[in-house]
């Protein structure tokens, strides 16, 4: 064990050659030969076993397939959450339920009782997902989600809707922490950036998707058709998850990415061959691989109550905070522009009736180009640096590289809308789209970035890790989202906007020290991350 004083006393050459939790082999360096086109083959990490119902050997069509899963899970969750953003300016000029309409930052309540949920609620799903698989957390919330928002179309009060919708975020939460952890499990390190990103956009575009709908929904079929289109999106989720998605939780020995080199010779003449490890054991010693197995409802794996401790634990990890920062702020900016964006444009000079949603617009373009970048820098940064090093070792702390420049547009982002929003103009819109766009390109880094920073850095305990970043930014984002209606109608907008930016700023600038001493911390921190699958 490694003191906090004791990791920062060792020296470059001590820091480079130690290999703490998240540090891996991820390329070899060979003699170049007359026969070799390259000289550097790129490891599997982690490991693959020889069980054909490890998730890591799954055929790559079923990875696919539960990719997409997992990225249509949080895009319906968000969809759900935020397609009444829209509507609350009609809930807010129309009496509703009988009664005279609420002011709108009263109605932003139904946003942030919702938001509190998303995060919240996987203190429990998460543990349960630990112990009884991935597959029947899936399932039974996406059953609680289709029931609430039912609830919440039959809903006669406010009151009732409201309870529907924290009962919606509660069915919710694994799209943001039982997901990506699937995602995780059945990609290797050199593949997870592409497809978290991939993760990211569908997460991402669910909340601007469903902002821009919204209002369209509502003016079309009724107030009550808002909900109902959840329920529908949500009973479909379900009919897939069942049908194709398989389960991941599965316990490996944890090798670190070292293990004896036995390069495949047969590919020796592509750019980048992938070397596999001998295990000793043959994949005849395991029952043979069949499609329904990998259906089955129950997986269970002792230590319920550690598993309900072990979320808090994660809380002594530096690189936990961080994301949850980044995650936090992100996703209270984008809920707070989408949100205040529908207000601010139904009203003079703007005036945009029924198409407020359209705000949202800005938000769908940056998130194509934030994926676009985040797809095409994220594994080639990983796999450039494992190149450049002496030992061919990947650092978890090379993907923060470029969420730097993305965490720095977002904060300008937020300053921009704020200033707009606080000088309106019949072209005003344009800016507030702008501002938008920034947010939306710098939230695609959060998942996308953090997520597998926190998978690479901490894999047998990543999904507690994401119950404390999806509960912390539930914390932040529906502190904003429940006190930014009544802010901005108090001072304006570029106030509030503005300490935003600014703690968005300061959020991002944590991650300088992390780039120069992360793995000094990883080094520190390794007592508390076990070879095992929890804390």
């Amino acid at each position: 064990m490694t003191s906090l004083k004791g990791a920062f006393s060792l020296s470059k050459e001590e820091v480079r050659d130690a290999t703490p939790p998240g540090t891996s082999t991820l390329v070899e360096h060979l003699e170049r030969t007359a026969t070799q086109s390259s000289h550097d083959e790129i490891r599997l990490v982690p490991q693959p076993s020889a069980d054909p119902m490890d998730p890591l050997n799954l055929p790559f069509w079923r990875k696919l397939v539960i990719l997409a899963l997992m990225s249509i899970h949080p895009f319906i969750v968000n969809f759900a959450s935020s397609s009444i953003g829209s509507a609350l300016p009609i809930y807010a000029s129309t009496p509703i339920f009988g009664l005279p309409p609420k002011p709108f930052s009263e109605l932003t309540y139904l946003i942030a009782v919702n938001l509190i949920m998303l995060g919240a609620s996987n203190l429990w799903w998460v543990p349960l997902a630990n112990t009884f698989g991935r597959r029947p957390v899936t399932l039974v919330s996406l059953l609680l989600l289709v029931f609430s928002s039912m609830w919440a179309g039959l809903s006669t009060t406010f009151d009732g809707l409201l309870a529907a919708r924290l009962f919606m975020g509660i069915g919710g939460g694994p799209a943001d922490a039982v997901s990506p952890d699937v995602v995780g499990e059945i990609f290797f390190v050199h593949q997870r950036g592409r497809a978290m990103a991939i993760y990211t956009v569908f997460l991402a575009l669910g909340s601007l998707v469903g902002g821009t709908c919204g209002g369209y929904i509502v003016n079309v079929g009724g107030i009550a058709w808002v909900h109902w289109v959840n329920v529908i999106l949500a009973a479909i989720t379900f009919v897939l998850c069942l049908v194709f998605q398989a389960e991941t939780l599965y316990d490996r020995p944890i090798t670190n990415g070292h293990v004896p080199n036995s390069p495949n010779k047969s590919e020796a003449e592509t750019k980048e061959a992938v070397v596999v490890a001998d295990s000793g054991v043959s994949a005849a010693s395991y029952p043979q691989y069949s499609y329904m197995r990998t259906l089955k409802l129950i997986t269970y794996r002792p230590g319920l109550v550690h598993n309900f401790v072990a979320p808090y634990k994660t809380l002594r990890l530096p690189g936990v905070w961080l994301v949850s920062l980044w995650y936090a702020g992100l996703v209270g900016l984008i809920v707070t522009v989408s949100t205040i964006g529908t207000q601010l444009v139904a009203v003079p000079p703007y005036l945009w009736g029924k198409n407020v949603g359209l705000i949202n617009v800005g938000g769908l373009i940056g998130a194509a180009l934030g994926c676009f970048y985040t797809y095409l820098s994220a594994d080639w940064a990983t796999k450039r640096l494992a190149k450049k090093d002496s030992h061919g070792y990947t650092e978890p702390e090379s993907r923060l590289v470029t969420a730097l420049p993305a965490l720095a547009i977002a904060t300008v982002g937020s300053f921009i809308f704020g200033f707009v929003a606080d000088h309106p103009s019949p072209k005003g819109w344009v800016g507030l789209q702008v501002g938008v766009a920034m947010v939306a390109f710098g939230l695609m880094q959060a998942p996308s970035v953090g997520f597998n920073y926190l998978i690479e850095s901490y894999e047998s305990i990543a999904g507690d890790c994401f119950v404390a970043v999806t509960c912390v930014r539930a914390i932040i984002s529906f502190a904003w989202t429940f006190f930014v209606g009544t802010w901005v109608h108090d001072v304006g907008a570029a106030e509030p906007f503005g300490i935003f930016g600014m703690l968005m700023g300061v959020f991002g600038l944590l991650t300088i020290p992390m780039l120069i001493w992360g793995k000094r911390l990883r080094i520190w921190t390794a007592k508390w991350v076990p070879e095992g699958h929890g804390m």
